[in-house]
């Protein structure tokens, strides 16, 4: 009876033995492996939440300076940043402020168009209006390159200004030199009315 009692107390040690390793080493190790694995599994989730999705914005405002001393805002009514190209901003009822060197303000607004973050560059469509306060411009198409320090209209274009108006397909204007080119596409005459 001896041998049988002490094969039994062997056994319930060896027994206690494997569910102490188990219960203290294994089940933790295992645990904390799935616990770990479900936390980069939510975090991968989350990245490509952020990385994968486009994003949307009401009322959005973007404000700053080029050149280093003029200072712009770009604001529009709705905005979707896409995720394949995370620097350019589509927007709709688009409002673009410009305050330049000489004091001049320039509002410009559009019904469409984008916004660069990285070069400042903006592109306006569909029912441009420019204004700088006497001049006004009106579009299909304008291009406001920050990179060049101009503005490209074209599309329908119709420039009034104090002493006078005209329409072309396509307007030019530099900041730097104040210059204005007018073009038509098929070099047909520009029509101008000249006030005196």
């Amino acid at each position: 009876m001896k041998k049988k009692q002490l094969k039994i107390q062997i056994f319930l040690i060896i027994t206690g033995f494997i569910l102490i390793i188990i219960t203290y080493f294994h089940f933790p190790y295992s645990k904390e492996t799935k616990l770990s694995k479900n936390q980069n599994a939510r975090q991968e989730a989350e990245i490509n939440i952020n990385v994968d999705t486009d994003s949307s914005f009401d009322e959005i405002e973007y404000e700053g300076f080029y050149d280093l001393n003029k200072s712009f805002i770009v604001k529009s009514k709705k905005a979707i940043i896409f995720k394949k190209n995370p620097d350019i901003v589509h927007m709709t009822n688009m409002n673009v402020v410009l305050r330049l060197d000489d004091g001049r303000v320039v509002n410009i607004i559009s019904k469409e168009g984008t916004f660069n973050k990285i070069t400042y560059d903006c592109f306006f469509k569909d029912k441009v209006e420019a204004t700088d306060g006497e001049t006004k411009i009106f579009a299909k198409n304008l291009d406001l390159l920050a990179t060049e320090n101009s503005i490209e209209v074209y599309n329908d274009v119709f420039v009034d200004y104090p002493t006078g108006n005209f329409e072309a397909d396509r307007v030019k204007y530099d900041f730097l030199t104040k210059n204005l080119k007018a073009s038509m596409f098929d070099n047909k005459e520009i029509k101008m009315k000249i006030f005196e």
